[in-house]
Parts: structure tokens; C-alpha cells; sequence
């Protein structure tokens, strides 16, 4: 039986230092796009297996690289020379009981999908060049995949730690909406300029928030240099008015704070990512399981997107670490912050951690030990509830990046 560690804090929340900082990489930034390709192909073939043999079989395939393309942007249209390329690495089962699984196949399937429904100024076909580099797993992590067949129940296959927060502050829920919001369906098709490649750097100083927007432009929807800085002040105006909805801070808004005078020095595009020209990308160097990257909150380095969704607890305590915090919030007043860390053990059930060691900021007065019953309760059933998150990952519902 695990452990439940139970620690109150006096300050856990970043809200209440000098100083907080926030990112949130977009859509169509490369690592996203890394993450985005290696989760669909991990949950393509979660299906494929479980649809096929009855059970999930071992795979993570969370080693991509995006080696950025060649381009030539213009005012009103310019052109790619070269395609990016993208590499899909890590092992996965190739072969089960005879039958082969279509792994290239899925590979293009699920990549060229993704990066249709979201890059909608990118053609998967033209625009991107795939790569298949991956290889069965070894022996002894294939095996575990087997005992579980046997017993119904989830082994880790990793000895990995997962963390998470709650609540959302200011900063994280204005940077996290500033980027949805662009990168919104109904901005587009509003605003077709605007790529998918879009970044939102957060600083909160004192009372006082700088939000600095990169956000690639697509070059065929702007006429000249005014017509570019027109559509740059379009980005400002959008982000003011998610701003106004969530925030009574005065907060300063720069978008592409980097431009020149002249065509040769904006951030302009051909397909709305800088992975066509100016930026590589990989897998885990983005957002964190929440979707923003933010250093004065506790992170690891886990890279979830690509990895199984049943047994690597490199991914699913994350989750789970994630959900125990805000039930803590959400459930139990007396709370007002809450961190989880979750450690495993490779080989034993997934839902049976080393440690579960919780940080917790209660309001004032509020005496610990009669909270102790039911901070055990939520922290138990979110673990029971494992099976449900993972059919969540496997059916999408639940992102990693």
C-alpha cells in the first residue's frame, strides 16, 4: 500500500512572489507540432492493439525531431524550397502473434491528419516529409505487456516520477487563453493571416503583466509592409479584449517584437510555422501535461506526449498528479493550493505508487488533521480511476501538450 505524505505550506502559490513568469508554445510552434505527431501515432496504435489483440502491447514513441524546411516569404505569396522533415523515433511492437502492424502506414495516416485539421495554411502532402525510425522494444519491457494480459492488471513500465498543481493564477489563465484564443477556429476564418505558430511569454512584476506575442503571419494574406502592421495591431486588439475578460492588472501587449523595417526582417510565413524555414523542433522541450511551461511551479522533465497510455507512468502520474490536485481545490475549501508528487516503481501496478507526497496551502485557521480522511479519499480514488484515464488518452479526450 502507498504512502500519503501530507505537508502544509504557508505560500505555494507563484501569484504571491515579485515576480512570476508564464509560456504557452501554440499549435503550430515545431515542438508542439513534435508533440501533437508522436501523441496521435502512441494513441493510433493504442487502438490498433487494443482493437486487434485485446489489450494495448508495449510501445512509447516519444522521440521526435523536426529538422525545419526551406523558404522564400513574399508579400501576397511566396514559396517552400524545402519541406521540413519530421522523425518519428522509439520502439513499439511491430509483430504480434503473426500479424504485422501497419506502422508506416499509421505513421502518415495519423501525422498528415493532425497537421490538416490543424495548419491550415500547411499541405501535409507538399509541405512536410515524414520519417519512420522506430524499432521493436526489448524483451523484458514486452513481458510486462504479457503479465498484464494475464491478470487485468497494468504493470509501470518505468520507474518515474509525475507532479502537478492547482489552481490555475491570473498569469497561467491569461496566457493560456490569449493563445487559444488565437489560435481559435472563429479567429481564423476571421483572420486568415494568422498562423498557428504563435508563442505567449508571460511577466507578471508587482502588479504589473507584459504579455509578448510571436505569431507567424502568412504571407499570401498581406499585401505590404502597412497591410502587415495593420494585421500586427488586429493581434493586439484580439488579445486586449481575452485580456479585459480576465485580468483588472494593467498589462502591456508586444507582438513580434522583433521585426525590421522591411520585408526582410518580419516574421512572415508561407504555411504559418516557423518549422518552414527558421526553427526546429522535439519532442518534451514544450508545454507540460497542463499546456504552459511555467518555471516557478514544480516540473519534470517527462516528455508525455508519445508515451503509452496504460503503462508509462511517465505520462499518467502526471495526469493523475494533475486531477488530485484540483479535487483537492475544488472539493475542499479549506484548501486554497495544492501540489502532488507521484513516484512509481517499474513493475509494480500503476495504481500502486511508491509515495504519494502532497504540499498543501489551507486557509487561515484551518487545522490539517481534520482534513486528513478526506484529502486520503480523493488522493485514493483518483488512483482507482486510473483505467478511466487511460481509455480518456487513448480515445483523445485528454491532451498532453
Amino acid at each position: 500500500m502507498y504512502q500519503v505524505v501530507i505537508t502544509p505550506v504557508k505560500k505555494l502559490s507563484p501569484s504571491q512572489s515579485p515576480v512570476e513568469i508564464v509560456e504557452r508554445k501554440g499549435l503550430g510552434h515545431p515542438d508542439t507540432i513534435c508533440d501533437a505527431l508522436a501523441e496521435e501515432l502512441s494513441l493510433a496504435l493504442s487502438r490498433y492493439y487494443r482493437d486487434r489483440f485485446g489489450l494495448v502491447l508495449h510501445h512509447n514513441v516519444d522521440k521526435a525531431l523536426l529538422w525545419g524546411g526551406v523558404s522564400n516569404t513574399a508579400f501576397k505569396g511566396g514559396h517552400i524550397i524545402e519541406p521540413m522533415e519530421i522523425f518519428l523515433a522509439g520502439r513499439a511492437t511491430c509483430e504480434y502473434k503473426g500479424i504485422r502492424v501497419p506502422l508506416n502506414e499509421l505513421i502518415i495516416e495519423t501525422s498528415r491528419a493532425w497537421l490538416k485539421v490543424h495548419m491550415h495554411a500547411l499541405d501535409p502532402e507538399k509541405h512536410v516529409k515524414l520519417h519512420s525510425m522506430i524499432r521493436p522494444g526489448s524483451s523484458e519491457l514486452v513481458d510486462l505487456y504479457l503479465r498484464q494480459e494475464k491478470t487485468g492488471i497494468a504493470l509501470a513500465n518505468d520507474t518515474s516520477c509525475g507532479v502537478g498543481y492547482a489552481p490555475l493564477d491570473e498569469l497561467e489563465q491569461l496566457v493560456m487563453t490569449v493563445e487559444r484564443k488565437l489560435n481559435s477556429t472563429d479567429v481564423k476564418l476571421a483572420y486568415p493571416e494568422i498562423g498557428e505558430d504563435i508563442k505567449v511569454m508571460g511577466v507578471r512584476q508587482g502588479e504589473t503583466i507584459a504579455l509578448t506575442i510571436a505569431c507567424a503571419l502568412i504571407d499570401k494574406h498581406v499585401a505590404d509592409i502597412a497591410d502587415y502592421q495593420a494585421k500586427k495591431d488586429n493581434i493586439i486588439e484580439l488579445s486586449k479584449n481575452v485580456v479585459q475578460a480576465i485580468c483588472n492588472k494593467p498589462v502591456t501587449l508586444s507582438v513580434n517584437t522583433a521585426d525590421g523595417k522591411d520585408e526582410d526582417n518580419i516574421y512572415l510565413t508561407v504555411t504559418g510555422t516557423s518549422a518552414e524555414a527558421g526553427d526546429d523542433g522535439e519532442v518534451g522541450r514544450g508545454n507540460r501535461i497542463n499546456g504552459l511551461i511555467t518555471p516557478y511551479r514544480p516540473m519534470n522533465m517527462e516528455a508525455a506526449a508519445g508515451k503509452n497510455a496504460v503503462t508509462h507512468v511517465g505520462k499518467i502520474y502526471n495526469i493523475v498528479a494533475q486531477k488530485i490536485c484540483e479535487k483537492l481545490v475544488n472539493q475542499l475549501p479549506l484548501i486554497e493550493h495544492a501540489q502532488c508528487y507521484l513516484v512509481s516503481r517499474i513493475g509494480s501496478p500503476v495504481q500502486e505508487p511508491q509515495v504519494v507526497d502532497l504540499r498543501l496551502q489551507l486557509t487561515e485557521g484551518a487545522i490539517p488533521n481534520q482534513l486528513d480522511t478526506e484529502i486520503r479519499n480523493i488522493v485514493s480514488e483518483q488512483l482507482t480511476g486510473v483505467p478511466e484515464i487511460q481509455n480518456k488518452l487513448i480515445d483523445g479526450s485528454i491532451k498532453v501538450y
